[in-house]
């Protein structure tokens, strides 16, 4: 898998988050003002593991 940076039409910086197969698993959801901004929203996303709660809201 592999994070890539990218501007969007805002020219706003966000990324998206391949896999192997090069199909989007994860984005963003939202631009960064700056390259550094969306680093650090990398960086969260990294430093989920498996103790990282799931909340099922399909429960009863």
């Amino acid at each position: 898998m592999r994070f890539v940076i990218y501007l969007d039409n805002a020219s706003q910086y966000r990324w998206r988050l391949r896999a192997a197969n090069n199909k989007i698993i994860a984005d963003s959801g939202e631009g960064y003002i700056t390259k550094a901004a969306c680093k650090h929203g990398i960086d969260l996303v990294k430093s989920t593991n498996a103790s990282t709660s799931v909340v099922d809201l399909t429960e009863d």
